[in-house]
């Protein structure tokens, strides 16, 4: 596995799940997929822990919010 895991992989989790889910159950799952000690990075940022990636990604517009949590869609996720 990669020393930083890019926030597109974490999106892709998401898109896989078909479901909206709260943001501590995306930390959850991305703990799972990618271990707790797991870095992540974007295109314009790195070094962020789960929680801190799941905030730039919704400042970035990334995540649609309901009532069930936070979601995002493939036309979401940039393509470079």
């Amino acid at each position: 596995m990669s020393d930083s895991i890019h926030g597109h992989q974490v999106m892709e989790l998401m898109l896989s799940l078909g479901r909206a889910v709260s943001k501590s159950e995306l930390t959850e799952l991305m703990h799972q997929a990618f271990g707790e000690q797991a870095r992540y990075h974007t295109c314009s940022a790195s070094e962020m822990d789960a929680q801190e990636l799941i905030a730039f990604l919704e400042h970035k517009g990334k995540f649609t919010e309901s009532a069930e949590g936070i979601a995002t869609a493939a036309d979401r996720i940039c393509n470079h």
